[in-house]
């Protein structure tokens, strides 16, 4: 895809040690929202970067993903509750993770202005069309569902959540689409009676992810069976985040010059 449109890949690596020790603190820590070290470092990258080059704009766009329940996860922004959940649980210091702290992005935000663009909710965009198109013209293979393209990703949402949470993604998924006009509700339902893993092969992905993870297949099973918890059993800024959301239209017409 890089090749074809003619555009720079940058590509940033953690220290695999440093983040494993990070992915095992969140899954001890037993909040739903396993994915924060994950999505905190993409997001804290973009910011950065973007700063480190003087860019002012960074593309995005939610037009497919924007339904989520509060309870089923939590402000990956939050760089105080990812700190708190590692200094817990985990042992090895994070010297590579890309870190964005609150104080951080507001600077980014309101006095440098760098400012994320949402194009994709300002056009038409039907995820099933796009599809085709990447197909077609860029050589791109569908990789069975939402976020499946990465394996732990995929054994998080398909099994972790749904066993021990009791929560499926899809619903918030499949919901988004709904709500685009993208597939009805019927074909929603139908998506729902399928098993979340009945394209993939469930023992395999399993295997791997405890190997990748250092644990044997016990430790992983004890983790499993650990009490639930929610992101308010540990350190965060969700007052101060809460607080933030509704300061969303400010940020808009900061960004739209209105």
């Amino acid at each position: 895809m890089v090749d074809i449109l003619n555009i720079d890949l940058h590509t940033t690596v953690v220290d695999w040690e440093e983040f494993k020790d990070l992915q095992l603190s969140f899954l001890k820590a037993g909040v739903p929202n396993c994915e924060i070290p994950t999505d905190h470092a993409i997001n804290a990258l973009l910011f950065n970067t973007a700063a480190k080059y003087k860019i002012k704009y960074i593309i995005g766009g939610v037009a497919t993903e924007g339904i989520l329940p509060r309870s089923w996860g939590y402000y990956y922004q939050d760089l105080r509750h990812l700190q708190a959940v590692h200094k817990r649980f985990g042992k090895i210091p994070l010297k590579t993770l890309p870190k964005l702290s609150l104080t951080r992005f507001l600077y980014y935000v309101l006095v440098w202005k760098i400012l994320i663009i949402p194009i994709l909710n300002y056009i038409e965009y039907k995820k099933s069309e796009v599809v085709k198109i990447l197909h077609e013209e860029l050589g791109w293979r569908y990789y069975g569902s939402k976020h499946y393209e990465s394996i732990y990703t995929r054994f998080f949402q398909g099994y972790i959540l749904p066993k021990k949470f009791r929560y499926d993604k899809r619903r918030a998924h499949l919901s988004s689409l709904i709500y685009s006009g993208d597939i009805t509700r019927e074909d929603a339902l139908g998506e729902m009676e399928k098993d979340p893993y009945a394209d993939n092969n469930l023992d395999k992905d399993k295997a791997l992810v405890i190997k990748k993870l250092g644990i044997t297949e016990q430790e992983f099973d004890r983790i499993m069976k650990l009490p639930i918890k929610a992101y308010s059993d540990y350190p965060s800024n969700a007052f101060v985040f809460d607080r933030l959301s509704g300061l969303r239209a400010i940020f808009k017409k900061v960004a739209t010059g209105a």
